[in-house]
């Protein structure tokens, strides 16, 4: 068993391309070499800005010798299906196949076929050059007079099996056992003969292979360094993997800027720093204001101490700055009731007009949602009409991953109340379903009224218009509007019947949808609680809960009000668990089989009452009444939100049950009888109704 080392250098990678062209070659190579018989280890794939890289261990010198047989057509057969046959089995001629004999299905053809092995060194060869061929860039290009793509031009290509080396070209360029270290530091080329020494000579040559390595190596330096400077570092994981897919050689330096650009808020400076410079930010770890400093990452070790490198960053940082502050100041002459006059210049989409015209069907919304929150409707209404107007300012054009967050620190400029601007911020979340969610109890009744809105307009409008999601593609993120209003409405326990607020937000698309043929209101809330539904059991099923169940309680039928629903699961995932819960549900399929059997014998149906006058065994008299005193108690329980309450009540039917299918026949030679039990064994599954369809459960 051999190593194989594989090495392509070329100009600089795009490192958000990196991590996921390291997995694609890994894959690609693994998957091309066992497809050609090659059976390898354990693969490991890396990258640099310069390189992608895959060493793979236990490579075998050659693919087996493999004798198969290909069964053919019957002796007769029609010509061409001979012909295929041959074709497919790579045989001259139908003397070169061996005939089986068959009595009973008669005889037939069957083709010896030999494949010998090949050697490794020629399987890699293949694979490889066809992996670069087919390679799945999200960009390449082409240079020079080849045809080949490639993310940036190819400068050499390595590979070595077992320390020598595999002969192929590509683009024209022939495979070696050379390589070169970092594009300054290290620049000369210098030959391997395995990953061990190619490690430790790129190392060498200043070129530290491991991404990872590289990442622990930047947050190393910036915390030692922001230690030093008595600040705290303003954590930023992706920031991190950005600046380990820019350098081979990191090395983390101190700047700093005019303190007078501190009046601008912190977010806008650290966005600013990290958008154009790629450049981290600290801050006082006390307060958590912002410092007037800042972490570079260099892919130099400069002679000087990186003073010339610092004093560059600092101008380009200082000129960056100085037109944020800019936006800053220009914004501010310009009120958020102003701002949000000209929403009306900005299309939302085409059949659902400005974006004007969004936020006063989103203001209109959320002054009826607030009273599902507690907060104030007028503030709702406000802070909703107020939500967008960012949109237009000069800083959110700059940086739009702002909005919101600078809608809020504008109308606190103005002196405007503190839930109305938290709002304004919050509004959009959550972005993520790692995402923060508003919180009623957390002073922020407000904010949760208008994000609600907000999500629950745009999912209805463009369910209006006919727009849902296909498949995998979600071009307006709909998915993660629902998955918010899911997660608003369960974190805050809130009471929303969806079906009403649907129909609220469908009220103002009246008129859009007849001029542009939308659907009707009814399918609109139709699909959109299924949606729903569909959504909330992939939340649901994410946290452990049984799929079937969620199944079972939506089957009911009218049930909108996702915070009622997840209790009702949960309080009977709850009650399954028990003996009570398993038994009766054994007895309640009991019924339902019975019943189906029976009906579909009869073609007729037996749901309805059943005649007390003729129940005259103790068990009979015994379940019906535990039925009918079920039946009550379980409503009850359920009206005022006791599901664990109603759950208890259906414990009572265990008995019962147990004891009816122990003791009575439910076939009886009297028809009479024989059809009130199956009437009786229709009010068991009526009975269980109340709290969920038992149907839909497995077990």
């Amino acid at each position: 068993m051999s190593e194989l080392l594989l090495e392509l250098l070329s100009e600089e990678i795009p490192a958000r391309m990196q991590l996921r062209a390291t997995e694609d070659l890994k894959r690609l190579v693994v998957d091309g070499l066992k497809a050609r018989g090659l059976d390898v280890g354990e693969a490991r794939g890396f990258s640099t800005p310069r390189r992608l890289t895959l060493v793979i261990e236990n490579v075998p010198a050659g693919s087996p010798a493999i004798s198969e047989e290909k069964k053919g057509p019957r002796v007769g057969a029609p010509e061409q299906a001979v012909q295929g046959f041959l074709k497919s089995a790579g045989l001259a001629s139908i003397e070169d196949a061996t005939v089986v004999k068959d009595e009973k299905k008669g005889d037939y053809y069957v083709a010896k076929i030999e494949k010998p092995g090949r050697a490794a060194p020629e399987i890699i060869a293949e694979t490889v050059t066809d992996v670069a061929a087919k390679f799945p860039w999200p960009k390449s290009m082409r240079w020079g007079s080849s045809p080949f793509q490639w993310v940036r031009p190819l400068q050499s290509v390595l590979c070595l099996l077992g320390g020598k080396v595999v002969p192929f070209e590509i683009a024209g360029l022939p495979s070696g056992n050379e390589t070169r270290g970092h594009r300054f530091l290290g620049p000369g080329p210098f030959k391997v003969k395995n990953f061990h020494e190619y490690q430790e000579k790129l190392a060498a040559h200043h070129v530290m292979l491991d991404s990872a390595k590289r990442v622990a190596s930047i947050s190393e330096q910036a915390h030692a360094l922001a230690k030093e400077a008595k600040l705290e570092l303003v954590e930023d994981e992706a920031l991190l993997a950005e600046n380990a897919g820019l350098t081979e050689w990191p090395l983390v330096l101190l700047g700093s800027f005019d303190k007078a650009f501190l009046e601008v808020p912190g977010e806008v400076l650290t966005t600013s720093m990290k958008t154009h410079q790629k450049c981290f930010s600290l801050r006082d770890a006390k307060s958590k204001k912002l410092a007037n400093k800042f972490l570079l990452v260099s892919n130099l070790v400069p002679t000087d101490g990186g003073a010339q490198i610092v004093s560059g960053n600092e101008k380009v940082i200082r000129a960056r700055l100085s037109d944020a502050k800019f936006f800053w100041e220009q914004d501010l002459k310009h009120p958020l009731g102003e701002m949000a006059g000209k929403l009306a210049g900005i299309t939302f989409h085409e059949k659902l007009g400005s974006q004007k015209d969004r936020v006063e069907r989103i203001e209109q919304l959320a002054f009826e949602l607030a009273g599902a929150c507690d907060a104030d409707p007028q503030d709702a209404r406000r802070a909703a009409g107020l939500s967008k107007a960012d949109l237009v300012s000069e800083m959110v054009g700059e940086f739009p991953e702002l909005q919101g967050l600078m809608g809020r620190y504008y109308a606190e400029h103005v002196g405007t109340k503190p839930e109305i601007a938290r709002a304004i911020e919050l509004h959009y979340k959550p972005k993520g379903p790692t995402d923060v969610v508003p919180h009623e109890d957390q002073g922020d009744a407000v904010a949760v009224a208008v994000a609600l809105a907000d999500k629950l307009d745009t999912l209805v409008g463009f369910w209006a218009i006919n727009e849902k999601p296909t498949g995998s593609g979600d071009p307006y993120q709909l998915r993660r509007a629902a998955l918010g209003v899911i997660r608003i409405v369960l974190e805050n326990d809130l009471r929303v019947p969806l079906a009403h607020f649907i129909t609220l937000a469908e009220a103002p698309l009246t008129k859009i949808g007849k001029s542009t043929g939308s659907k009707s209101a009814e399918s609109v809330q139709s699909d959109l609680i299924s949606f729903f539904a569909d959504r909330l059991k992939v939340f649901l099923k994410d946290q452990g809960k049984r799929h079937d169940l969620i199944d079972a309680v939506f089957s009911l039928g009218g049930q909108d009000d996702l915070a009622l629903i997840v209790r009702r699961v949960e309080a009977l995932d709850g009650f399954l668990k028990t003996d009570d819960g398993t038994n009766l549900l054994a007895g309640v399929k009991r019924a339902a089989n019975i019943l189906s059997i029976e009906e579909k014998k009869d073609k007729k149906s037996y749901a309805g009452s059943y005649d007390l006058a003729l129940l005259t065994e103790k068990e009979e008299t015994a379940l019906a009444a535990a039925i009918e005193a079920v039946k009550q108690d379980t409503v009850a329980a359920i009206q005022v939100e006791n599901f664990a309450g109603a759950m208890r009540a259906l414990s009572e039917l265990r008995a019962p049950v147990d004891r009816f299918f122990d003791k009575i026949l439910v076939n009886a030679e009297d028809p009479k009888i024989r059809e009130n039990r199956l009437r009786l064994l229709s009010e068991i599954r009526a009975a269980t109704l109340t709290v969920a369809d038992f149907s839909k459960i497995s077990g």
